[in-house]
């Protein structure tokens, strides 16, 4: 039997997009916590020579980035289920995918989640300064995915994709900060989106 164990902590939006997936497909699987507050062991950087997560072992096989992670999967275990069949489907897909990593993240997580959540839980104080400066630049790529999304009811038509796994948990943190409703004020569309598909089951199972 296949061996598969994901190496990341729960609470990481890249995680859950794998465990999504993997909770989509009935996919047996370990996960391993990684502790991405402290200094990576050697151990760890022998699979992810950048220390970041998630990392996917397969049989002793290791994979690391999350879109390659995912795109395997889904060959594997979701029988290409969650790409497009079409190829200007499959491109968008991965262009949201894209503004996620490089023009999302950073805003959304890196600063409005951290300064939000997790600094006051640490008893600091948020950067008010670090979060006014990131929210237009999530309000432009949640506008930027606005652009190319159908919403109807996922974002690339009827059927979930990869897309929607990479973009529902980072939704999940921000609809848990006060500036949600400022960086989605000009997307209609995903605001709908995220009421339609944050009940669905497989992403209510992975919030640990």
């Amino acid at each position: 039997m296949t061996q598969i164990t994901l190496y990341g902590p729960a609470l990481s939006t890249y995680v859950r997009s794998v465990r999504m997936l993997l909770t989509e497909t009935n996919t047996p699987h370990d996960l391993q916590t990684v502790d991405i507050f402290s200094e990576r062991s050697q151990e760890y950087l022998a699979k992810h020579p950048f220390g970041k997560v998630p990392v996917l072992e397969v049989d002793g096989e290791i994979l690391y980035e999350t879109c390659a992670i995912l795109d395997y999967l889904d060959a594997v275990t979701g029988n290409h289920t969650f790409t497009p069949s079409e190829p200007i489907g499959q491109a968008r897909m991965r262009q949201i995918m894209a503004i996620i990593d490089n023009y999302l993240y950073s805003p959304a997580i890196s600063v409005i989640t951290i300064q939000r959540l997790i600094v006051p839980s640490q008893n600091g104080q948020p950067d008010e300064a670090a979060i006014q400066t990131a929210v237009p630049k999530a309000q432009t790529a949640l506008g930027a995915i606005e652009a190319i999304a159908s919403c109807n009811p996922y974002l690339l038509g009827s059927d979930i994709t990869l897309a929607d796994l990479y973009l529902m948990p980072v939704l999940l943190y921000l609809s848990k900060t006060p500036e949600m409703e400022t960086v989605t004020a000009n997307t209609p569309k995903l605001k709908a989106w995220w009421k339609a598909t944050e009940q669905r089951p497989s992403f209510l199972q992975i919030l640990d």
